[in-house]
């Protein structure tokens, strides 16, 4: 099966991607995406770079304007919800996103103390007023010279997999966030004018009872006033896909999918394209902003 030439995540500079918007824009355009969404996490900064970027491929590349939100479910569980079409200068969206950021950088210090307390060093990045996430966090530990002998005790290879044994839900250096909630995120992207999609629902739920973690989660959100589902991604079993597009269908959303790109030399998120419709159509209702003969 071809691979899809729509991809609905990625990150660039302006989070915790490596590469500039321009940059991540040509390379989805070489790779051969008609349709991209830059949904850097908890901000816009990079889109308007993006959208001249787009506007250089004379049409060949059409770019949605987004922005990833991590949120609080019920339980406090961390979910994450992307915001596509937004009007990306609304200002109640700025203000909100601005409040938003600075919650990553709380969370980002009870982490970092936290690690400390299980012996690593840890001395957080400089970010000025760009969001900091978990994977700066992790680069900072597993670069830092002082940790070596131990990460490579413990077998691990790279930042990410630091981030995964120590700063994922579940794990013993994670700290959640306390803003802003899933209701309050759907609520932002739909007042800037956008659709709110639950993003990897299985990259969340894992382990015994996902299957059911996930249909309350996103039923849950279509309840909430959510769209969609990110029904396909690189991550994303051919059951799970199909078990979100029967969910999707079911309640009326949209489903997307994307290889959530980060930078080429990313340990997973590396390649644009690089996930599955699985035989599967999907529905991107009003996020398809490609021309008709497309």
């Amino acid at each position: 099966m071809a691979a899809p030439t729509f991809d609905l995540q990625s990150h660039s500079t302006a989070s915790d991607g490596v590469l500039t918007p321009t940059e991540v824009v040509a390379r989805a355009h070489r790779a051969g995406v008609d349709l991209l969404a830059l949904s850097d996490h908890d901000t816009v900064d990079g889109l308007d770079e993006a959208f001249s970027a787009a506007a250089a491929t004379g049409g060949e590349l059409t770019l949605v304007s987004a922005v990833e939100i991590s949120s609080l479910d019920r339980d406090n569980k961390d979910l994450h919800i992307l915001g596509y079409n937004i009007d990306h200068n609304n200002p109640t969206l700025l203000a909100r996103l601005t409040l938003w950021r600075q919650d990553r950088w709380t969370r980002g210090e009870r982490t970092a103390q936290t690690m400390r307390e299980l012996g690593w060093e840890v001395e957080l990045p400089l970010r000025d007023d760009s969001p900091l996430g978990r994977p700066h966090i992790a680069a900072a530990i597993f670069d830092h010279p002082t940790n070596a002998g131990r990460a490579a005790r413990e077998g691990l290879m790279n930042s990410t997999e630091l981030l995964v044994a120590y700063l994922i839900p579940g794990a013993p250096g994670y700290c959640g966030r306390s803003a802003p909630t899933v209701a309050e995120a759907i609520e932002t992207i739909h007042e800037a004018g956008g659709q709110a999609i639950l993003a990897h629902p299985y990259w969340d739920f894992h382990g015994a009872g996902k299957h059911e973690g996930v249909r309350d989660a996103l039923e849950n959100f279509a309840q909430l006033g959510g769209d969609g589902v990110e029904a396909f991604y690189i991550s994303h079993s051919e059951g799970e896909s199909r078990r979100l597009v029967e969910l999707a269908a079911d309640l009326d959303m949209l489903t997307t999918g994307s290889a959530d790109f980060h930078g080429p030399e990313n340990p997973r998120f590396s390649n644009f394209r690089n996930f599955s419709l699985y035989g599967h159509d999907s529905n991107l209702g009003p996020i398809d902003r490609r021309q008709p003969s497309r």
